[in-house]
């Protein structure tokens, strides 16, 4: 399958402009549950903007309606 770099960059929430990974979403999902994590692009615009992606913060959002 090929990859759709730039049309995924354009869909790209991520707020940290220097990110190796913004349009290679495989990586970036690998990337981020390698650490627990969730990838910025499951957040909204202002959780994003906190930078805590962790699997707690996430549950928690879900869990208030806030995704």
């Amino acid at each position: 399958m090929e990859c759709k770099i730039e049309a995924n960059k354009k869909n790209c929430t991520c707020s940290y402009s220097a990110c190796p990974r913004q349009g290679l979403c495989c990586d970036c999902i690998s990337y981020h549950l390698k650490s627990r994590q969730v990838p910025g692009c499951f957040f909204s615009p202002e959780a994003e903007a906190t930078y805590d992606r962790s699997f707690e913060h996430f549950a928690k959002l879900v869990s208030e309606g806030k995704v």
